[in-house]
Formats: structure tokens, C-alpha cells, sequence
């Protein structure tokens, strides 16, 4: 794909405003892996999957908002798009506030579905961008780039929030569970929620300031409606409608399992350690081990993609290395099991960065609602802790079989994109 002479002169801008974007949306995001174990005692849930419903809240978002999310983009532009996101986030963080102090959990979820609303319409603004800012065969490294700081943030968060919301959570706990409920009990889970205040002050204030930067920054903007793609037999110019790409609705579906993937071995990664009876130094920072096997992988992805080994590879090396990892998780005990739950962030790494591209190749005109379609597979993270939450809690599968059977089904579907799936109607 050809870049306009201006973008490519000023390429290096937008990759420092997209890495600062993205380490918002890695902070935002991967704050819920710290909140589940907090925000079940906090609020006062009975069951596991009670508390996942902050990932549904967080990630159905995507499914709903990405489509508008698209049309909004075409009306108003990528950099208009960017600010209205993070204004939207702005909203959802402040939300939290009157939320914990009235310990509802109703309102929380709002303000998370609030604030993932904004993300939605961020990741529909600056996946495209990288993807178009210049050649479509390195992709996959710039994703990768950027992912660096997505998943630095998240290896951040936990230790910020551990620090505020896990100070003498044993003791407060402990007395919260010995006392029966009436207005004392209240209090103190009053005491407990209200501790989310200095850290989603902190998130709006951060935020506020880089919509400021980005409204006044000039950004090149990239007109994807005058990007022509011609592939070998195929004229993108020709076609008439989206539904003529199959290859990017089965992308779509593999970003569905690549993000429930991804959150399973992140957000789960603390409640998995508990149920492993390991100490709660696992369960706080659980996210942060994962997202570091992360890093390691983002960074062996810069290095090999593409002069040694080509997105498609790199995808189908990562999906049967994530197999491989999922069953030794499951089919052994305590530390070993975790440390490979927290290995899998090394094969999850490279499987965005690779199928994005790959399911948005070839769409010209129509590449930003191609990315609303991509972006709505994020629904996955919403889905699969659910699936994970009910087997475990309801039909009593042991948890750690139940995370096998909710994991490899995924990796399957994976690993047949990378082979046949992205080629499908090229």
C-alpha cells in the first residue's frame, strides 16, 4: 500500500501519539485484572463469575460502539475521533467515583462500559492508522511497537493499584467477613471502594491532558478512501460492498479468540492463582508476570517480522506454541501450572499484531468500517471469562480443565486463520 508523501515525511509523529495512546488503553484495560479479586470483596459478590462481569462491561463495548465507531470516523476523521475517545474515558473514570462511594456495583460496570466505549472508538481510530501509515507487510512490527507501551502500562497497573487497593486488604477483610451485615459492615466496604478514587482521578486528569496534546498536535491524516489495494486477480476498486471480503469477517473472529486468549491468561492469571492456593502475592500481580511474557514476545515480533519470518508464520508459530502451553497448565499443579498460565502472554503476543493486518488487507475504501468489524471481535474478552466463570462455578468443571476446554477451542480457530482463513476470496 502506497503512503502519501506528507504521511510518510512525518511517520515518526504519529508512532510517538499512537505509543502514548496506547499506553493509556494498556493501563485502562489491564487495570481489570487487579479489580476482579479487589472488586469481589469490595461490592460484596458471591461467585467468581459475578466479578468477571467487569470484563464483559469492559470488553462488549467493543462489540456494540466499534460499527458507529467507524461511521463516526468517516464523518469527522481519525484525529477528531481520537479526541472525542478520550473525552469518553474522561467520563468513565469520573463515573467510578460516585459508584464506589454508594457501593454500587451496577453504576461500576456503567463506568466501565463507559470508558471501554472510548476505547472502542480509539482502537477503531489508530489500528487502521498503523496499519495504513506505512507498508501493509510490516504491520505487524508497528502493532508491535506500540504494543510495548500497551503492555508496559499493564505491567504497571497492577503495582500502582496493589499499592492503594491492596494496603491491609487482609485485615479489612478479614473484619469485613467476621461482621454481619448492617452499617458498620458497610462502612468498611465503603472504606475499601473509596480507594478507587485517587487512581481513576489520576486516569482522568492523564487522560484529559492527552486529548489536550492531541487536539493541538498536527497529525497527518490518511484518506483511506483514496487508497487503492490491487492484489493478484483482485481490483478493491470493483467491489460494492464490505460483505465481498470474507477473509475480514473470519479475522474479525480470530481477533474474538485472540482477545479472549489474551484475557483469560492476564485477567484470570490472579484468580487462577488463587484457586492454586498460592500466596496473594500471585493473585495481585499475576497480570503483570503475563504481560511481561508479553513484552519478550512484542519484542522478538520487532526483531524477526518481516526480514525473517513473514505475519503468517509468526501466527501459526504462536498459536501451537499457546496449545502446547495450555496443557501443560492443566495438566499439572501449583507453581508450574501458573508460571505456564503467565508463559502464554509469549505465544498471545503476536497474534493481534499479525491478524489485524492481515484481515484489513486488500479493503481500500473500505477499511474503516472493515476495522469497526475487526474491532467488534474484542467481544471475545466479554465472552470467555463468562464461558470460564460458568464451567467452573455452575457445571463444577475443575478449573483448571475448565480453563483448557475454554482455551484451546480458541487456538484451534487461530491456527486455521493463519493457514487458510486470511486467504479466503483473495
Amino acid at each position: 500500500m502506497a503512503l502519501q508523501n506528507d504521511a510518510s515525511k512525518t511517520a515518526l509523529l504519529p508512532m510517538i501519539i499512537c505509543c502514548a495512546l496506547f499506553f493509556i488503553l494498556g493501563y485502562i484495560t489491564w487495570a481489570n485484572g487487579a479489580l476482579i479479586p479487589f472488586v469481589r470483596l469490595a461490592f460484596n459478590l458471591e461467585t467468581d463469575l459475578q466479578a468477571f462481569f467487569i470484563l464483559f462491561a469492559s470488553y462488549i463495548a467493543y462489540f456494540v460502539l466499534a460499527l458507529p465507531s467507524s461511521w463516526l470516523l468517516d464523518k469527522i476523521g481519525f484525529k477528531s475521533g481520537i479526541v472525542l475517545s478520550l473525552f469518553l474515558i474522561v467520563i468513565g473514570a469520573l463515573i467510578i467515583l460516585p459508584a464506589a462511594s454508594n457501593l454500587s456495583y451496577v453504576l461500576f460496570l456503567v463506568a466501565i462500559f463507559v470508558q471501554a466505549s472510548g476505547m472502542a472508538l480509539l482502537q477503531t481510530a489508530i489500528n487502521p492508522y498503523l496499519s495504513i501509515i506505512g507498508p501493509i507487510e510490516s504491520a505487524a512490527q508497528r502493532i508491535s511497537i506500540v504494543g510495548i507501551f500497551n503492555k508496559t502500562a499493564g505491567i504497571i497497573v497492577p503495582f500502582i493499584l496493589g499499592s492503594i487497593l491492596w494496603h491491609d486488604y487482609e485485615t479489612i477483610s478479614g473484619k469485613i467477613m467476621a461482621l454481619e451485615a448492617g452499617p458498620e459492615h458497610d462502612a468498611l466496604l465503603v472504606e475499601l471502594t473509596e480507594r478507587l478514587h485517587g487512581p481513576y482521578i489520576g486516569v482522568a486528569i492523564g487522560v484529559a491532558i492527552l486529548a489536550v496534546i492531541v487536539l493541538v498536535v498536527k497529525m497527518p491524516e490518511v484518506d483511506v478512501n483514496k487508497e487503492e489495494v490491487a492484489e493478484e486477480g483482485t481490483n478493491t476498486g470493483r467491489k460494492s460492498s464490505i460483505f465481498q471480503f470474507p477473509h475480514l469477517f473470519l479475522g474479525s473472529l480470530a481477533i474474538f479468540f485472540c482477545v479472549a486468549v489474551e484475557v483469560m491468561a492476564g485477567d484470570i492469571i490472579g484468580t487462577y492463582g488463587g484457586l492454586l492456593s498460592l500466596p496473594p502475592f500471585f493473585m495481585k500481580y499475576g497480570t503483570a508476570f503475563t504481560l511481561g511474557c508479553m513484552l519478550i514476545g512484542y519484542f522478538i515480533g520487532i526483531a524477526t517480522i518481516p526480514r525473517l519470518i513473514t505475519q503468517q508464520s509468526a501466527l501459526r508459530i504462536c498459536t501451537l506454541v499457546g496449545i502446547a502451553f495450555t496443557s501443560i497448565s492443566a495438566f499439572t499443579s501449583g507453581m508450574t501450572s501458573y508460571i505456564f498460565v503467565a508463559l502464554l502472554g509469549v505465544a498471545n503476543s503476536l497474534m493481534w499484531p499479525a491478524i489485524f493486518p492481515l484481515g484489513i488487507k486488500g479493503l481500500g475504501r473500505f477499511t474503516k468500517v472493515g476495522s469497526g468489524i475487526m474491532v467488534m471481535g474484542i467481544a471475545g474478552g466479554a465472552i470467555w471469562p463468562l464461558v470460564y466463570g460458568y464451567l467452573k462455578d455452575y457445571v463444577h468443571v475443575n478449573f483448571q480443565l475448565a480453563f483448557w476446554l475454554a482455551v484451546i477451542p480458541a487456538y484451534l480457530y487461530i491456527l486455521y486463520f493463519s493457514v487458510k482463513g486470511h486467504k479466503v476470496g483473495k
